[in-house]
């Protein structure tokens, strides 16, 4: 956490937002995102999350190069939790360097995020909001160079991460939602329930922000 007796701070910023079609499905999508583990697992590597509980995970983040002197990989606990009509809520609730022990007692990184289920004209899309912002105390090998370059650095890493889980999102979470909806029906009496023919995954679904 960020020591706040340091004074040579920089602050860096980095937003992204959704807005995702998704195809009508014999299950409305705002029950799928009722489960917020499985949202973790759309947005991030498995093997790089560890479930704390049903809406708390510790989340490795992948390796950061800032300017070719420091390589960060920041270790995020994530508070992920949904409310009845499917809207996902993600907030990072604490941060640790590992092994940089200087940068680590002078970092801080919040991360905020929604995802909102919306019916238009009779459609249903996804639309998302992140905000990634990370405060830091320089390094003395970093004091004497220029703050806008630093600032142009660190906004482009921050908002690479964010690119990069908006473009997870985009490849799994609707591949997941379909292969949900499909292990729902499997598991109930599917001659009952009307013949869909599963035309909702026909096709990939493509972004449309």
């Amino acid at each position: 956490m960020l020591d706040q007796n340091f004074t040579n701070k920089i602050q860096f910023k980095a937003s992204e937002s959704l807005a995702l079609p998704v195809k009508d499905a014999p299950i409305a999508i705002h029950h799928y995102l009722r489960q917020p583990k499985r949202l973790v697992k759309a947005i991030a590597d498995p093997k790089l999350m560890e479930p704390l509980s049903d809406c708390r995970f510790r989340l490795k983040m992948r390796s950061l190069n800032f300017m070719d002197i420091y390589h960060l990989q920041p270790t995020v606990i994530l508070g992920v939790w949904s409310d009845s009509k499917g809207t996902i809520f993600l907030r990072s609730e604490d941060c640790e360097i590992r092994g940089i022990d200087y940068i680590n007692d002078r970092f801080a990184l919040t991360l905020k995020g929604k995802l909102v289920p919306r019916n238009k004209e009779g459609k249903t899309h996804l639309e998302g909001q992140a905000n990634l912002m990370v405060e830091v105390d320089l390094p003395p090998p970093l004091l004497l160079s220029p703050k806008p370059l630093l600032q142009l650095t660190g906004n482009g890493l921050l908002k690479g991460v964010l690119s990069r889980i908006k473009q997870r999102l985009l490849n799994q979470l609707l591949q997941d939602y379909y292969h949900w909806v499909d292990a729902q029906l499997d598991s109930t009496n599917e001659q009952q329930l009307p013949a869909f023919n599963h035309h909702y995954r026909e096709s990939p679904v493509k972004s449309i922000s």
